[in-house]
């Protein structure tokens, strides 16, 4: 065995070296309507849906807008609020907040306005899988259907999923690129001899004038990632020499969001916002939906027509759009004014929670 290790012609010329892990470019055929793939593992052409898929919109149409009321708050539902607030806060103490005298509570008109876009993408890459006599549906049974005429069920709507289909007639087999069909490939670590140069002794078998008691004198040891053997199972067919080659559509269905506040409290954080509800008073839905016209905000008639747009332009290009959904909410913000022990001092209440915004509070270092 160890004069077999020392020889080189325990070297096996035959077994290959790894290839790429990744078909190389060329190495596969084009499948009509599936011609933008040019190999590579990053390779994931886009289609854009043909014309007839998307909506049109309409010219002149608007969408009005009911009134609405702002709602209010009162003392109790205010005191409340800060109370709970103070109790979150281990350095508040709960007396300012049960004995204040409230000056003013002012509502503050504030209207969020949410587009939503639901959208449907199609990508495709060419996949693989060891080839082991599984079916083949090649293009001997027919033509591979163009990507959009692929049927796949849609989720419910604005609802985030993916769906992977496999593209029908698009298979095929091929010769293991990775082993070219060996099912082996070389062993990196050791060349493909099985052995190794000790690392202790440097390949001299001794160590300190004495037989290197790593590998016994020999000067090698046995490459522990092949097992001696100089070669490994192909980690791309797993032995199977061949492989199965097929296009494999994506289906990517997403609930685009974008959300405006104006901005009128430079006092009150408008981050704030984001993880409170309000009141949605107005809800339109529809394949397209259309801008909003007078309402007595102006900024949220002017801020629907640009996103309204912006979407459109931005999706239609790539996507299908199957569905948009408007909303108007009107966000409670209530501006409380107060006084204690002499002093005057204010806070926010705000969202359907009631969550409180205070940047300062009578005593912000007293336990109870």
């Amino acid at each position: 065995m160890d004069e077999k290790d020392e020889d080189p012609d325990a070297f096996d010329p035959n077994i290959p070296e790894e290839g790429p892990s990744a078909p190389p470019p060329g190495w596969l055929d084009d499948i009509h309507g599936y011609q933008g793939h040019k190999g590579g593992v990053d390779d994931n052409p886009l289609y854009p849906p043909p014309p007839a898929y998307n909506p049109q919109p309409e010219l002149n149409r608007n969408t009005l807008v009911p009134d609405i009321t702002v709602p209010t708050v009162s003392e109790d539902v205010a005191r409340d609020a800060l109370l709970k607030f103070v109790e979150s806060k281990w350095t508040y103490s709960s007396k300012p907040a049960r004995n204040l005298t409230f000056k003013d509570l002012k509502p503050i008109t504030v209207y969020r306005y949410r587009l939503e876009t639901y959208t449907e993408t199609r990508t495709s890459t060419w996949n693989f899988e060891p080839y082991n006599g599984q079916m083949v549906d090649g293009p001997q049974y027919g033509m591979s259907p163009p990507p959009w005429d692929i049927p796949v069920t849609v989720p419910q709507r604005y609802t985030d999923m993916v769906e992977k289909v496999c593209v029908p007639h698009s298979s095929f087999v091929k010769m293991c690129h990775k082993c070219n069909g060996c099912g082996r490939t070389r062993c990196t670590h050791c060349f493909g001899r099985g052995r190794k140069r000790c690392t202790f002794c440097h390949g001299s078998g001794r160590n300190r004038n004495k037989r290197c008691t790593s590998c016994h004198g020999r000067g090698r040891k046995r490459c522990l990632h092949c097992q001696g053997h100089g070669f490994k199972t192909c980690s791309v067919c797993h032995g199977s020499q061949n492989l199965l080659h097929y296009i494999l559509l994506t289906v990517t269905w997403k609930n685009n969001v974008e959300d405006f506040i104006p901005d009128r409290q430079p006092d009150f954080p408008d981050k704030k916002f984001e993880k409170v509800t309000g009141d949605p008073f107005f809800i339109d839905e529809n394949v397209l939906v259309y801008p909003i016209q007078g309402f007595p905000d102006q900024e949220i008639c002017d801020i629907s027509t640009k996103m309204i747009n912006e979407h459109l332009n931005h999706f239609s290009s790539t996507s299908r759009i199957l569905q948009q959904r408007q909303t108007i909410e009107m966000v409670p913000l209530t501006h409380a004014h107060y006084y204690y022990k002499g002093k005057e001092y204010n806070f926010y209440v705000y969202g359907m929670e009631n969550k409180v915004f205070a940047s300062k509070y009578p005593s912000a270092c007293t336990l109870l």
